[in-house]
């Protein structure tokens, strides 16, 4: 069987890839302008955002009195979630709590800077604030900033060239050390929740935007589909709404005109069996009178063709009353009169009716009820028992179960037979249809039996579907409202 993929899911998938394609064009623009990678924190857009923010941290560091320092850091510590440490360019440690730097970490902090001019090294006289010179920030891109990614600890170490304030006033080569315990902290420190809630909010917004859209068209499709499928099983008088303006509305109108054209045709042809069935009632029965009549009068050696002729009649009659029994059932009003009632009394009736007590075992579930039209329900019911009988033969018995299943109860009629070719089964309950299998003249009847269960248990407000067993034999099942 094939899997089903509904439109719904179609659309979602479509507005999903249209996001990631937007998402992987703004990761193309981000990469871009910023690089890709752990190294991108050296050069770069982003590289220059944390040189500034260093630059912050570090000014604001040294402008507070000595006995505040620290806690200057604690305060940035808490606001982003990096842990700040200064150091020497020598290893030895200025500020913050106390703490081991990695291997290669702690060697690239060690390397001396002879990019800035010879003597002076561009370091600023005494009693002039810090300031980053040549010493700091001369070089290629990138080249006063150090980046150790640990994969291991999921650790982020980040260095920063900055000048330290000596005691005499003038500045010592030195590095600002983050530690950023994960990807957030980065976030944070680049403050940069902002971006990241407006491309949620965007996203949010896209899908608030497609939602009702396609909301709107399934909800349609799924009713006109449920009309369709309504309409196939010959309840003509189902209607779907039309209001809509586009071309799914125009499908809709088109499927209710639909509806009310086979309506009238079938309704139509169903009146008019109607009618010819009523019409042959009469001469039928005067012609079985005559038959009878005959055969009591007829000379000994034209017994067998009043035989015949008597066959015919009757075949005839069994037409007409199972074209007349089907044209009830099909013709039923519009709002048809239900009634709660005993399915076990059902059952019972239409047993007795078709002498079939001995060949068929009930299994209902005890106190069942059902709302139906008892004619009309005991008749399809017979139908199906009576079909039972003659298709399967002496090839075991017929059984019948009932449960209830919530405000539904499922009625099964099954026998040990031959079933019926695979290909027929969706075309069973037409009138005048019959497998091939059927078509005898002792065994075919007229093609009406199933249409007539098909009319009752529709005009009950039910569902009948038909189905082979395994390995062999046939199923009946029938869905009526519980009462």
């Amino acid at each position: 069987m094939k899997l089903s993929f509904p439109l719904s899911l179609k659309i979602s998938l479509w507005l999903l890839l249209n996001l990631l394609l937007l998402g992987a064009a703004a990761g193309g623009i981000y990469v871009s302008q910023f690089g890709f990678g752990w190294q991108s924190l050296r050069t770069g857009a982003l590289g220059d955002r944390l040189e500034q923010v260093g630059d912050g941290i570090v000014n604001e560091f040294f402008a507070a009195p000595a006995d505040e320092r620290e806690a200057v850091l604690e305060r940035r510590q808490a606001a982003t979630g990096i842990e700040l440490f200064l150091f020497r360019n020598n290893g030895e440690q200025v500020a913050g709590r106390p703490v081991g730097l990695p291997a290669g970490f702690l060697a690239e902090l060690g390397k001396t800077r002879r990019d800035g001019p010879p003597g002076g090294r561009g370091v600023p006289g005494p009693g002039a604030p810090p300031q980053r010179g040549p010493l700091f920030s001369s070089g290629p891109p990138g080249a006063g900033r150090m980046v150790f990614h640990d994969g291991v600890a999921a650790v982020t170490w980040i260095g920063l060239r900055v000048p330290l304030q000596r005691e005499n006033g003038l500045p010592d080569p030195g590095t600002l050390v983050m530690r950023a315990p994960g990807l957030l902290a980065l976030i944070r420190l680049f403050d940069a929740g902002p971006w990241f809630a407006l491309a949620g909010a965007a996203a949010a917004l896209s899908l608030c935007f497609w939602l009702p859209l396609v909301f709107g068209i399934t909800r349609m499709l799924n009713r006109l589909t449920h009309a369709t499928e309504r309409i196939a099983e010959g309840r003509f008088d189902i209607r779907v709404p039309a209001h809509r303006r586009d071309e799914i509305g125009q499908l809709g109108r088109s499927v209710n005109q639909m509806a009310a054209r086979l309506d009238t045709l079938v309704n139509g042809q169903k009146r008019f069996l109607a009618d010819v069935a009523h019409e042959l009632g009469s001469p039928l029965g005067r012609l079985q009178v005559a038959v009878e009549i005959l055969e009591t009068r007829a000379d000994p050696s034209l017994q067998a063709q009043v035989g015949d002729v008597r066959e015919e009649v009757q075949l005839m009659a069994n037409l007409v009353a199972e074209l007349l029994a089907f044209t009830k059932a099909g013709l039923r009003p519009a709002e048809p009169a239900l009634v709660s009632v005993p399915l076990a009394e059902i059952m019972r009736g239409a047993l007795a009716r078709e002498n079939a007590d001995s060949r068929v075992q009930l299994a209902l579930e005890p106190d069942l009820w059902v709302r139906v039209e008892p004619a009309l329900i005991g008749r399809a019911f017979g139908n199906l028992i009576r079909n039972a009988q003659r298709f399967a033969g002496d090839a075991g018995v017929i059984t019948i179960c009932a449960r209830r299943d919530g405000a539904v109860v499922v009625i099964t009629v099954e026998d040990d037979g031959p079933g019926v070719p695979p290909d027929a089964l969706s075309r069973l309950g037409e009138p005048f249809f019959r497998p091939e299998t059927a078509r005898t003249r002792e065994t075919g009847g007229v093609g009406l039996g199933l249409a007539i269960v098909r009319s009752g248990v529709a005009a009950c407000g039910g569902q009948v579907q038909f189905a082979n067993r395994t390995p062999h034999g046939f199923r009946a099942e029938v869905r009526l409202a519980a009462g």
